[in-house]
């Protein structure tokens, strides 16, 4: 098939283009950039995808069986208006699929969400959370009116390889330099994962699954685990002893710790209020079964030591934190 994937530069991206090529597809990515590193054997479209006109242009005179659209633009966002202007640019006689990746975020908030549950309304006011769930509803709108074979995707936190964000590696970094995890409250706050290789293999299940058509997924490890356990999981994957010290969550808001970014005390995004999934529809249809979750991050931590790169972590608030409890 002829494939093309928006945004496929990084993390979910790469993978995926890697997972296409391996099995015999014909590949192109469209971003920002005039090149790529993927390899010549990728076609290299350029264009932002927030702009309708170039990526009209980008697209002119060429055809694809499958999109899949993996890009949100987390400074400037990515709404329902340039995705809608994204796929009806794609739109044609040959394209079979357009995998749009949502997020169990679309959701808004709650538990053990299928996909059948409504999704976050029109005056939500988190903007990533509201895109997301107008997007998909744009994407259905258009395959309710013409057949257009949209498919999306929830996932929650996506770890493993080549993870942008700092999730795992936050933890394994104190574990290697034996510090101390801070732990916010009780540590029982759920939180929901899924595996990238895991989620890739949905994504090349979806190409070719007639039933996946006009179907959103859930995708996901069937259980989520508390903040606890997730901390206690990635130690077994390092092999590295553990020591976990709470400090009160309004201590550390008012401390002026950031769950988003820096000062970070407790990685990237993982210290809000939980929204989950189940995954019926998933194993049902597509016969979906996830990684083991150990075996994952066992795989993921070989990946943080032999490749992962950056800046040496900054401790300070941290050890303001503990120092104070």
């Amino acid at each position: 098939m002829r494939v093309l994937v928006i945004g496929g530069t990084l993390f979910i991206g790469r993978a995926l283009v890697k997972a296409l090529l391996k099995a015999g597809h014909n590949v192109t990515v469209l971003h920002r950039k005039p090149s790529h590193d993927l390899g010549k054997r990728v076609g290299n479209l350029a264009a932002d995808r927030n702009d309708s006109k170039e990526v009209r242009a980008a697209l002119s005179g060429r055809e694809f069986d499958a999109v899949f659209d993996n890009v949100y633009d987390w400074q400037r966002r990515t709404t329902a208006r340039q995705v809608k202007a994204t796929a009806e640019a794609c739109a044609g006689d040959s394209l079979t699929r357009y995998v749009f990746m949502s997020s169990v975020a679309a959701y808004g908030d709650g538990l053990d969400h299928v996909e059948s549950d409504p999704l976050a309304p029109d005056d939500y006011p988190g903007a990533y959370i509201l895109d997301k769930a107008q997007s998909e509803r744009a994407l259905f709108a258009m395959h309710r009116k013409s057949g257009f074979p949209a498919v999306t995707l929830r996932p929650p936190f996506i770890y493993g390889p080549e993870n942008p964000f700092c999730r795992e590696q936050f933890f394994w970094d104190r574990l290697r330099a034996s510090r101390p995890i801070v732990v916010p409250g009780k540590g029982e706050r759920l939180m929901q994962f899924v595996y990238v290789k895991d989620l890739v293999r949905v994504c090349l299940q979806v190409l070719t699954n007639p039933k996946a058509v006009g179907q959103s997924f859930n995708v996901a490890h069937a259980r989520p685990v508390t903040q606890k356990q997730f901390i206690r999981a990635l130690a077994r994957a390092s092999g590295r002893p553990l020591h976990m010290v709470p400090v009160p969550r309004a201590r550390i808001e008012k401390s002026g710790g950031n769950p988003m970014g820096q000062p970070m005390y407790f990685g990237e995004y993982l210290d809000i209020p939980a929204i989950t999934q189940r995954i019926a529809r998933a194993r049902r249809l597509l016969g979906f079964r996830p990684t083991n979750f150990d075996e994952a991050l066992r795989e993921t931590y070989r990946w943080y030591i032999r490749h992962f790169k950056r800046p040496e972590p900054n401790f300070a608030f941290e050890d303001s934190l503990l120092l104070n409890r």
